[in-house]
């Protein structure tokens, strides 16, 4: 559903709406902690950047930093910024949703749920909860884990 550079996309978010210093954020840094190549990461911080999520800044203390407070900053728009539009992968279009056939109408309903709950998502829900109770730590494969990496072994996001 969520190709990898979506997944680094949101990564690289939670790792920077974590940061609690000013300025922006060194790309190496991000890359190093991500454990991404930084031309990859570079190409995904392009995209973003396009999408008005991430500003980037260059020069010796460069880097990037959120565009937008975490939010306005929305799970659709990082899909659609890495992924593009989402669009229904069904029968041609139409208007009248009951006059089509039974896979058109569940793959309509399937995107229009998609789309509804990517938009209901923000990065700000995202930093609330970062990763898995500490139960869980160790036992779930967490995605956001490399991006909250200091704040699992006890060191928190720079005050």
């Amino acid at each position: 559903m969520l190709n990898q550079t979506t997944i680094m996309a949101i990564q690289t978010l939670v790792y920077i709406g974590r940061q609690r210093r000013p300025g922006p954020i060194p790309p190496g840094e991000i890359a190093e902690q991500l454990g991404a190549s930084p031309a990859y990461l570079a190409k995904i911080h392009t995209q973003l950047a396009k999408a008005n999520i991430l500003r980037s800044y260059r020069g010796t203390r460069g880097g990037v930093m959120l565009e937008q407070h975490p939010s306005s900053i929305t799970l659709l728009q990082v899909v659609e910024a890495c992924q593009g539009v989402i669009l229904g992968d069904y029968c041609q279009k139409h208007d009248k949703i009951e006059e089509v056939c039974a896979f058109h109408a569940a793959m309509h309903e399937l995107q229009a749920g998609l789309v509804s709950t990517l938009s209901k998502w923000t990065l700000a829900d995202l930093l609330k909860k970062p990763f898995p109770a500490e139960s869980l730590r160790g036992q779930v494969n967490c995605r956001m884990e490399c991006a909250c990496e200091g704040e699992k072994k006890g060191v928190h996001a720079e005050a």
